[in-house]
């Protein structure tokens, strides 16, 4: 194994073992939300989004170390983006563009790395993750990683920016 703890961008020093892979399953254990079945997404209320429109809703990441980390998800039930209806799907590209540059807007934000995960909920969710400008440490696909490990900021200054962001996005 390549000595990460070399890269500035990995947030461990040496020693590092890795821990060993276990066997594969035979079946995979159901998400949150499977099919749509007790679904949290789908059961929030809007007054729980931080923005919210006839198909979309986003969400504020909260408690961070990170201003601006919002998740972006859509009303119906989606486990995928392959499973988006045509008209969602058709919004999907450049209404992740218009919650970019929204976070972006905030300031001091380095890039703003888009991911999917759909191992713990099953409802689509896109996360939104701004690196601090000028945190040449925080560049990379190690972003998450460094975020559960910095500490948080002030709640209030989390929540300002999330904020910012709806606002930005009207």
């Amino acid at each position: 194994m390549p000595d990460l703890s070399e890269w500035t961008t990995f947030p461990f020093v040496s020693p590092v073992e890795v821990r060993e892979l276990e066997p594969a399953v035979a079946e995979e254990p159901p998400r949150n939300g499977e099919g749509g079945v007790d679904c949290w997404a789908c059961e929030k209320p809007d007054a729980d989004f931080l923005w919210t429109d006839e198909r979309w809703r986003l969400t504020l990441y909260t408690p961070s170390p990170f201003r601006g980390v919002v998740l972006l998800q859509p009303r119906v039930h989606a486990e995928s983006v392959a499973e988006l209806p045509a008209t969602e799907a058709a919004e999907f590209g450049p209404l992740a563009g218009r919650v970019q540059r929204a976070v972006e807007s905030l300031g001091g934000i380095g890039r703003v790395h888009l991911n999917v995960w759909g191992d713990g909920g099953a409802h689509l969710h896109l996360w939104f993750y701004p690196r601090p400008y000028g945190r040449l440490q925080l560049r990379g696909t190690f972003l998450p990683l460094w975020g559960l490990v910095l500490p948080d900021l002030p709640d209030d200054e989390v929540r300002a920016a999330g904020e910012a962001v709806a606002r930005a996005l009207g």
